[in-house]
């Protein structure tokens, strides 16, 4: 029997509490005479109930009192002369009937005894709202995760599907000299002449400028598009012809010509 799993199921604070079944109460007598720690555990849980019972204790208000006892007057008893059997005049005060007593003493453990139930419960809830929120929460940040690894699990076959579909040329662009560590790659579409790149390794551009691709045509350079948020695989501008491309670092935005002191990458397209 896992012993610490039985503590923890509640069945002591309702044993405690006097809520808890025939069963669970002659269960529990049986194995605190069996167990020391599950006796143990009963000792707290009592003295808990009776800790919380004196702090939420709240001593009545004279007002109260009266009125208690106006309403219970006619419980209480008077006293009767010994010769005549008459009501004593000169006896004003009433004492209240042993039946009237108990009963207002059972009221008084019974109120304190609720109001450490309702806060023991009320504990109890919001300790499982709380749980419930974290694990919804955590089932939610789960979900949004599983769903963006299928977005880019989805979006690698597509880019695989593009990279090796026929008629795709790939032309590679190593770093030029002083960047060798510089890489980038371009498949051109031949049959609808569009443009895609992966920049494999480009230093982050700085505050300013912006990586621009440019397409070798004729011996003269023309611009294939600027490369923002490129992440994976890029489509750039439709080149209908080209000997080489190349990506330079220019002003955002882009420029109508290079500027080929900030040459990073170059390839030659091969037939």
């Amino acid at each position: 029997m896992d012993i610490q799993a039985y503590i923890q199921s509640g069945v002591i604070e309702s044993y405690v509490l006097g809520i808890a079944n025939e069963q669970e109460v002659a269960e529990l007598q049986r194995l605190r005479l069996e167990h020391p720690a599950i006796a143990t555990a009963v000792e707290q849980a009592e003295q808990w109930l009776l800790d919380t019972s004196s702090q939420l204790a709240v001593p009545v208000a004279d007002k109260s009192k009266m009125q208690l006892l106006t309403t219970l007057q006619n419980d209480f008893k008077e006293p009767v002369s010994a010769s005549n059997g008459s009501v004593s005049s000169e006896a004003p005060v009433r004492s209240m009937s042993r039946n009237m007593a108990w009963i207002a003493a059972a009221s008084v453990v019974l109120f304190v005894s609720s109001a450490a139930v309702n806060l023991y419960l009320y504990n109890k809830y919001t300790k499982a709202a709380n749980d419930y929120s974290d694990l919804l929460k955590e089932r939610t940040t789960l979900l949004a995760t599983n769903k963006a690894y299928e977005n880019r699990l989805t979006a690698l076959q597509n880019n695989m599907q593009l990279m090796t579909a026929p008629g795709m040329l790939k032309v590679s662009m190593p770093g030029v000299a002083g960047k060798e560590q510089s890489l980038a790659t371009v498949y051109w579409d031949t049959h609808t002449k569009d443009v895609y790149l992966i920049a494999n390794s480009l230093p982050a551009a700085p505050a300013g400028k912006q990586y621009q691709l440019w397409a070798l045509v004729d011996g003269k350079p023309v611009d294939a598009g600027m490369l923002e948020n490129c992440e994976g695989l890029c489509q750039l501008k439709n080149i209908q012809q080209a000997q080489a491309f190349a990506i330079t670092l220019e002003k955002a935005g882009g420029s109508p010509v290079p500027d080929l002191t900030q040459l990073y990458v170059m390839g030659k397209v091969q037939s």
